[in-house]
């Protein structure tokens, strides 16, 4: 009788499923979103949406043809109208969003006393405000439904800073921040809450940083803060070329959080983004910011030429 009892579970458990996720990918229009749109045009069990700001759709209608299960959309995170009328497309076609991977994001390459109001509220729009809204948009319906996944694209400057990079730091430590509680506050309802952490990527998307007026590399390359944009720009650069994660990779490890029953809060995308939590974890405060201004390239030289600091 037990046997019978096993054998009709295991029958149960072998139908196979009508129902079809369906998962909005922001951010489509080149590295890890694109990676992450191609990635799951192949798995068949989904429905997928992948979104691109207006601009950039004709890249996108290139690169994909649309179908019963994949749609193309225009979607700009930081516009309240965009997000509200791609989410109620999406419902009045499909149903509520099961999966939300956001991915759009910028990054300016500058220092702190090179950023104005204007440019940290466009960087903190894109990177968080832009985000958040879409969350709260897609949340009360998985609520509803009992499961759903909510999952960002962060990097390790979420963890730890580097110079010229406040603005985007900022960011991403704020979408870590605020996603930290969420998974607190959605776990009671089967939502699942993850952060993919890529850290450097051989990809070009990720050279298309944006500049203020002042870090304008025609501009900074001469002023009093020249020495951190001559050796950071390079050395960031030659980390992604050297980097052995594509945007690829970090897509195979989205399509994994999403098969993926109870997945973790952080998910690390790449080496260095490991070797960098550990760094942070187990070295002591006072030695890490010393120990890594160590490591950028000729930081003991930078503004030598210009700086008023006290002589020891």
């Amino acid at each position: 009788m037990r046997s019978l009892f096993q054998w009709l579970y295991i029958f149960q458990r072998s139908k196979k499923s009508t129902f079809m996720p369906v998962i909005l990918v922001t951010g489509c229009a080149s590295g890890i979103g694109w990676a992450v749109a191609k990635t799951l045009q192949k798995q068949k069990r989904y429905r997928i949406v992948i979104t691109a700001r207006e601009k950039s759709l004709s890249k996108l209608r290139e690169g994909f043809v649309e179908d019963d299960r994949l749609w193309i959309l225009p979607l700009d995170v930081t516009s309240d109208e965009s997000r509200k009328t791609t989410i109620r497309m999406i419902e009045g076609r499909w149903g509520p969003v099961n999966v939300l991977v956001s991915n759009a994001g910028i990054s300016y390459r500058a220092v702190v006393e090179h950023m104005d109001s204007k440019e940290e509220i466009l960087q903190m729009d894109t990177n968080y405000l832009g985000p958040m809204e879409l969350i709260r948009l897609v949340l009360p319906n998985m609520r509803k439904v009992g499961r759903g996944k909510i999952i960002a694209v962060s990097s390790v400057s979420g963890m730890l800073s580097m110079p010229t990079m406040s603005a985007y730091s900022a960011s991403k430590h704020a979408l870590e921040g605020a996603l930290e509680s969420l998974w607190y506050e959605a776990r009671p309802y089967g939502i699942d809450v993850t952060l993919i952490q890529p850290g450097f990527i051989r990809s070009n998307s990720f050279k298309k940083v944006y500049y203020t007026k002042l870090s304008d590399p025609k501009v900074a390359l001469e002023g009093d803060y020249k020495d951190f944009y001559i050796h950071m720009t390079p050395f960031v650069e030659k980390l992604m070329a050297l980097s052995p994660t594509t945007p690829k990779v970090v897509a195979q490890k989205i399509l994994k959080v999403i098969r993926w029953e109870a997945p973790p809060l952080w998910v690390p995308a790449t080496w260095d983004a490991v070797i960098f939590y550990y760094i942070r974890r187990l070295m002591p405060r006072r030695y890490l910011l010393p120990f890594l201004y160590m490591c950028l390239p000729k930081a003991s030289s930078w503004a030598k030429d210009v700086s008023h600091k006290r002589k020891d």
